[in-house]
């Protein structure tokens, strides 16, 4: 077999621009077969590192799903907020050891805005309870300071001192800008790879006081209040959006979320963030699937043109291996001369494949994370990379052994006796 290899390499070069474009199509069924698999594991990965720590997200009742997406990654909307009445008490709770509230809605050049307290930066963790770190500057102390993502400065090119005015809402549309009250840049948080990096970062008491003058979404018309003077009313929230909670010990979880479901004075409900995930992972299984599924059509109707191929071009190539058996070739040998031609398009094919996943990974890998937050990993492939891998190439391989199997039928008769 290996005095074979080199005649096999040296036959699929001589008709190298034909399989070159089947080579081609291998390359790029494996490319999408792969970037499928690595989108969905990044995917998880960045879902599941962007909260580490956190035992509980409570919210008002509604889908749990919904209250994390939103909450911890920003995505969706909020069905209804908790009253701060509510989110002091669970503070104040014996099991809790600190919380985080959080509230949502407002934005920045389609960047969201996240109003919170000081305990954000000390007490949030993501990835492997990694803390968050400035790069620049400080934390919000004034009134209208802001601390920017490191995907929001970068994109928009802000730095330390700069003014940044909110949008009311997440659409920008004429008259729901607070540009009465702008802010200013103190600081820019390092980047963490999860939803902090594109969100803007403000004190509740700042959410407050953009809204003084503002009623059912739109300013109060004929009236408005200098940022000078806000100070003179209370800024204390009326309701948040949710409440990251961290409990004194694990142990107490499920105790913790059942007090919270009986909670009397308004329906509240708190979510696991690991079970929630996977639910949601649960939900999109199907999908999952679908999208392998049809990868792997397209892989094997790639492997399905390489076997025409080289069926095709048996008709040319018959006096070819007639010579080879007239020189003293079995049968077996072509058979194994077409199989290992076609193994070694597949291997090859499936090479380039993942040379081009790495230069698309490379190319889209920012753009991705800016846009949908989704951060590519440059690694090289992982377990389950490498077994559609390997089933890639043992089905290419099997795949070839249609046409050795073609071959190893030809007679040297055939091969030599011309057709009238």
């Amino acid at each position: 077999m290996t005095h074979l290899l080199p005649l096999a390499l040296k036959s699929a070069w001589n008709r190298r621009y034909t399989l070159g474009l089947t080579l081609i199509a291998i390359a790029l069924s494996v490319t999408l077969l792969l970037g499928i698999e690595r989108v969905r594991q990044d995917a998880r990965d960045s879902f599941a590192q962007a909260v580490s720590g956190t035992d509980l997200v409570v919210g008002a009742r509604g889908s749990p799903m919904q209250l994390l997406l939103y909450a911890v990654f920003h995505l969706g909307e909020a069905s209804n907020n908790l009253d701060w009445d509510s989110a002091q008490v669970l503070a104040a709770h014996p099991a809790v050891a600190w919380t985080i509230p959080l509230s949502l809605g407002d934005s920045h050049r389609g960047f969201p805005v996240l109003a919170t307290t000081p305990a954000f930066f000390e007490q949030f963790r993501y990835g492997d309870k990694q803390s968050l770190a400035l790069a620049q500057g400080k934390p919000f102390v004034g009134l209208f300071d802001v601390v920017l993502g490191a995907e929001v400065a970068q994109r928009l090119g802000y730095k330390l001192g700069d003014r940044v005015a909110l949008t009311h809402g997440m659409e920008a549309t004429a008259g729901t800008e607070h540009a009465d009250k702008p802010f200013s840049v103190v600081g820019i948080l390092a980047r963490t790879g999860t939803p902090v990096d594109r969100t803007l970062h403000i004190g509740l008491e700042a959410l407050e006081a953009i809204h003084l003058d503002w009623q059912g979404g739109a300013p109060i018309p004929g009236f408005a209040i200098p940022p000078e003077l806000v100070k003179k009313f209370n800024l204390t929230p009326k309701s948040v959006t949710a409440v990251l909670v961290g409990l004194k010990t694990r142990a107490g979880v499920f105790a913790m979320q059942r007090w919270v479901a009986s909670y009397r004075d308004e329906p509240l409900m708190a979510v696991l963030p690991g079970v929630a995930l996977a639910q949601l992972w649960e939900m999109m299984a199907v999908a999952e699937r679908t999208l392998l599924a049809i990868s792997a059509l397209v892989v094997v109707v790639s492997f399905a043109g390489l076997v025409a191929v080289v069926l095709a071009g048996l008709g040319e190539r018959r006096r070819e291996l007639a010579i080879l058996r007239a020189n003293g070739a079995r049968p077996r040998d072509l058979f194994t001369l077409l199989a290992l031609e076609g193994g070694a398009v597949t291997l090859a094919g499936a090479l380039v494949g993942v040379l081009l996943l790495t230069v698309l990974t490379f190319a889209l890998g920012p753009w991705l994370e800016a846009h949908y937050g989704l951060l590519l990993k440059m690694a090289a492939p992982g377990f389950e990379e490498m077994r559609l891998l390997g089933w890639v190439v043992l089905v290419g391989t099997l795949a070839s052994l249609l046409p050795g199997y073609r071959a190893y039928r030809l007679s040297l008769a055939d091969g030599l006796t011309p057709r009238v």
